[in-house]
């Protein structure tokens, strides 16, 4: 029997903060992945993963356990480095990017991978039984409820997303293996929170509620219907668009390298996180690179005053000090003064 197809990005009503986050870190990975915190019941999984489809196919080696790109040299595999440096040439494939979930219960072995030590003694080979981050190596780690992880395995978790590497260590055995991967973690802040420490460790945050409006939430039950009982037609209508969002996030990808930005933006950017008194120096960094990307995904060439705003919308919630309890949040007053 056919697997369905999943339900299309662009049909999803509202959640623009959201569905702007998530496209950000697929154009630019290095932004640190994202948090989306919020009830039950508005499409987060659901966007995640038909952004995943949305995607293009794009090449891997056929056999890689690491989904390898074959002409990525630097971000190779021990395995397809060495048949590279052999003269074979890989089979390539094209395959879609992947959507990985991370269960809450997992352990640290499972998302690692072990080592045999027993075997490399015996042998002097290394035996690496891979795990969750090697699935999720050019791919989407989905993390639903990351605030009931064992706060070591975020740990783990936010070192390889930042590294794009991950390294296991046992007995004075190591292997190393790439872990390039889009983070996204969802949670509900009533079931408790992640340590301060560790959400600043994600490039963008954004919250999610239900719909209030009546006429957006009467569409939301419309084009949910239309996908489970006249699909065909519910993807003959949103294809255009679905190929629209594909071209524009392909060409900001192509961009992104030449984008710039003046003093002013540079300026801009510190006197925002000197008046919110947001901790170190990440989130001007984060900001950057965001307002970078937004402006790659409007099709600009150089960044401006409304992306920096927009930036730290996504960027400066959840970096914000805040009071025990007291939900995080953001709007343009609080700058008012310097923009």
């Amino acid at each position: 029997m056919e697997q369905k197809k999943g339900y299309c990005f662009t049909a999803i009503i509202g959640q623009e903060d959201m569905k702007t986050a998530l496209i950000l870190n697929v154009i630019n990975p290095r932004l640190g992945g994202v948090l989306i915190q919020g009830e039950k019941g508005t499409a987060k999984s659901t966007a995640v993963r038909a952004l995943a489809e949305l995607l293009p196919l794009r090449n891997q080696a056929k056999s890689c356990r690491f989904n390898c790109d074959p002409e990525d040299e630097a971000h190779l595999c021990t395995e397809c480095l060495a048949k590279r440096q052999s003269g074979e040439t890989p089979a390539v494939v094209q395959a879609p990017m992947q959507v990985v979930d991370l269960p809450v219960s997992a352990t640290e072995d499972r998302v690692v991978g072990t080592l045999d030590i027993e075997h490399a003694i015996k042998t002097g080979e290394k035996k690496f039984e891979s795990g969750i981050l090697a699935r999720a190596n050019r791919n989407i780690l989905y993390v639903d409820e990351v605030n009931l992880l064992d706060d070591h395995v975020v740990d783990v978790l936010l070192d390889s997303a930042a590294m794009g590497v991950n390294t296991v260590e046992r007995e004075g055995v190591s292997f190393t293996h790439p872990a390039d991967f889009i983070l996204v973690g969802t949670m509900n802040p009533e079931e408790g929170d992640l340590r301060p420490q560790l959400i600043d460790r994600f490039g963008l945050s954004v919250t999610v509620t239900g719909e209030r409006g009546v006429e957006s939430r009467v569409k939301v039950l419309q084009e949910r219907l239309k996908y489970e009982e006249h699909s065909e037609e519910f993807f003959q209508e949103y294809e255009p668009l679905q190929q629209e969002l594909r071209e524009r996030i392909i060409q900001a990808k192509e961009c992104l390298k030449d984008v710039t930005y003046s003093q002013e933006i540079l300026e801009l950017i510190a006197k925002i996180c000197i008046k919110l008194d947001v901790d170190g120096h990440r989130a001007d960094i984060v900001m950057l690179k965001t307002a970078i990307t937004l402006a790659a995904y409007n099709q600009r060439s150089q960044v401006k005053r409304e992306d920096v705003l927009t930036a730290a919308q996504l960027a400066l919630p959840h970096r914000m000090r805040r009071k025990p309890f007291e939900e995080a949040s953001f709007d343009l007053s609080m700058i008012k003064d310097i923009v």
